[in-house]
C-alpha cells in the first residue's frame, strides 16, 4: 500500500476556514439543512465506501487529518465504481472544522457528497441492476411509505426492503426524506442502492400501481378491518398471496393508512399480537410484512 502521508503541497491545501464554500456545503448536507435537491451527505468510513461501491457519482470527499491513513481504502472503493471520485475533489480539513460540519457526535473524519440517483417508476418494479448489469426478473415487490414521519423508521423500512428482496420503495408525499442524514444512517446505505422514489402524491402512486397491475396491500392494525366499511365498497382479501406483484403500504406511526389506501386495497396484512400490545413500530411492522413476502416467494412453509 502506498504511503498516503500528506505532502507539503497537500498541507498547503488544508481547509482552515469555517466559511469555506465546501465546508458550508458539507455542513448543510450532513445536518439535513440543505435544499431538497441538494447533494446527499454520507458520513463515516464504511458508509462512504459502501456508497462509492454502489456506483453513485461523488461530488466531493472530505477527510480530517486523522483520517488520512484510511484514504487508500476509500480510493480503492471509488476505483471499483464507474463513477469514482475526482481527485481534485478530495478535500482535507482540521479535526475541529470537520467536527463543525459533521452530523454525528463522534465523527470518524470521513464524509462525502453524492448526487441523488435518478430512479424512474419502471425501476421500482424491476429492481436495481446487479453487478453484471442484469435485473431482477421475478414479480415486483414494492414498499410504499404513506406518511411515515420518523426518519429512523423510514431508514429501517428501506433497509428491510433491500434485505427481503423488494424491487423498490416509494416515500409518498408527507413521508420523511429517505435521503436525510438520519434515515440514510438507519438504512445502512440501502437507500442509495435500492430503487427509490420520493415526494409523489399518494393518488398518483395508487394510480401508477393500478396501471402496472400491482396489487395494493395495506398493513392494518387491530380494529381497522371493521372501519373499512366507511372507506369504500371494495372487498380486500386478508392474508393475500404476496408472490404476485404487490405493493405493501405502511402508514403513519399514529394515524395509520389514509382512507384512500384502504379504499383501494386489494389485500390486507394484520400482524397477530398479544392483546396487551396496541401496535408495533412502523419500521418493525413493515419488516415483518416484507419478511412474510420473502417467505412466500421462497416457498418456505
Amino acid at each position: 500500500m502506498m504511503d498516503r502521508s500528506p505532502s507539503a503541497s497537500e498541507k498547503d491545501d488544508l481547509i482552515t476556514s469555517r466559511e469555506n464554500r465546501w465546508l458550508k456545503r458539507f455542513r448543510a448536507a450532513l445536518r439535513g439543512t440543505g435544499p431538497a435537491e441538494g447533494p446527499i451527505g454520507v458520513e463515516g468510513r464504511k458508509l462512504v465506501e459502501d456508497a462509492l461501491r454502489s456506483g453513485l457519482e461523488a461530488e466531493a470527499l472530505l477527510i480530517s487529518e486523522s483520517a488520512e491513513p484510511a484514504l487508500d481504502v476509500i480510493l480503492s472503493a471509488a476505483t471499483a465504481s464507474q463513477a469514482g471520485i475526482p481527485r481534485s475533489r478530495i478535500l482535507r480539513t482540521t479535526e475541529k472544522l470537520f467536527a463543525s460540519v459533521a452530523g454525528t457526535e463522534t465523527p470518524q473524519g470521513v464524509a462525502a457528497l453524492f448526487r441523488k440517483p435518478d430512479w424512474q417508476f419502471e425501476d421500482i418494479l424491476r429492481g436495481a441492476a446487479d453487478e453484471n448489469g442484469g435485473r431482477f426478473n421475478g414479480s415486483p415487490l414494492v414498499v410504499v411509505m404513506a406518511g411515515v414521519q420518523d426518519p429512523g423508521n423510514v431508514g429501517t423500512i428501506v433497509r428491510s426492503a433491500e434485505a427481503f428482496g423488494a424491487t423498490g420503495a416509494i416515500a409518498a408525499r408527507g413521508t420523511a426524506d429517505p435521503w436525510s442524514p438520519k434515515a440514510l444512517r438507519a438504512s445502512a446505505v440501502s437507500a442509495l442502492r435500492l430503487p427509490l422514489l420520493r415526494g409523489i402524491a399518494l393518488p398518483v402512486v395508487l394510480a401508477q400501481l393500478k396501471m402496472a397491475r400491482v396489487k395494493i396491500i395495506a398493513t392494518i392494525g387491530r380494529g381497522v378491518v371493521d372501519s373499512r366499511q366507511d372507506a369504500g365498497p371494495q372487498e380486500a382479501q386478508a392474508n393475500p398471496n404476496l408472490r404476485e406483484p404487490s405493493a405493501i403500504f405502511v402508514g403513519n406511526e399514529g394515524a395509520g393508512l389514509p382512507a384512500e389506501v384502504l379504499h383501494s386495497a386489494d389485500g390486507t396484512i394484520s400482524i397477530p399480537m398479544h392483546p396487551s400490545v396496541e401496535s408495533l413500530n412502523a419500521g418493525v411492522a413493515a419488516s415483518i410484512a416484507l419478511f412474510e413476502a420473502a417467505r412466500q416467494r421462497s416457498g418456505t412453509p
